[in-house]
């Protein structure tokens, strides 16, 4: 069986390119359709991190935001024509509105309704650890950041919503495709 998965790219930088590396690999040991859908940060992030030749070999077909319901991520979603959607990575600003209720971008209404509709959702939030964290910026500089409370708050909110799991990392992801049901 295929696995078709719908996978929304925000505009966070911190493991992105470990995230197009652990789709690459998934791609390569699993029988997958990945549709690629980025908000209009994401696509920006990936062009400042130089992804975007990545991004079209794994999906030439990727889709950007344009508005809340444009591209029609919703409507397949509902009608469960995709079997697993994952938000890697999701920034902090993405996380707080999902634990807050708040689905005004293509990709917080498109997780509201795979919510909804029982399509399992699964997310890469970029800031669940506490204290510091390097990220490394896309000229290689390495940047220390501290993870506030309050972004660690909401991933602890949306982890304990119905439908929703935490990726720890993205490598977690190909766990996930190794467990799902082949029938």
């Amino acid at each position: 069986m295929v696995i078709k998965i719908a996978w929304a790219i925000t505009g966070a930088g911190d493991y992105l390119a470990e995230s197009f590396a652990v789709m690459k690999q998934a791609m390569e040991q699993f029988d997958l359709q990945l549709m690629i859908f980025l908000s209009k940060a994401g696509l920006q992030v990936v062009k400042w991190y130089k992804l975007v030749p990545e991004l079209e070999t794994l999906d030439p077909k990727y889709q950007v935001e344009k508005d809340a319901n444009t591209p029609f991520l919703v409507g397949p979603l509902q009608r469960r024509k995709y079997h697993i959607l994952v938000a890697m990575p999701l920034t902090a600003n993405s996380t707080a509105k999902l634990a807050h209720g708040i689905a005004d971008t293509l990709i917080t209404n498109a997780i509201a309704q795979a919510q909804k509709t029982g399509v399992p959702i699964y997310v890469y939030p970029v800031d669940q650890k506490p204290g510091s964290v390097t990220t490394v910026l896309p000229s290689g500089e390495k940047l220390m950041l501290t993870n506030r409370q309050v972004d660690l708050d909401n991933v602890a909110k949306l982890g304990a919503m119905e439908g929703f799991h935490i990726l720890g990392h993205p490598k977690e992801f190909l766990a996930v495709l190794k467990s799902f049901p082949q029938n």
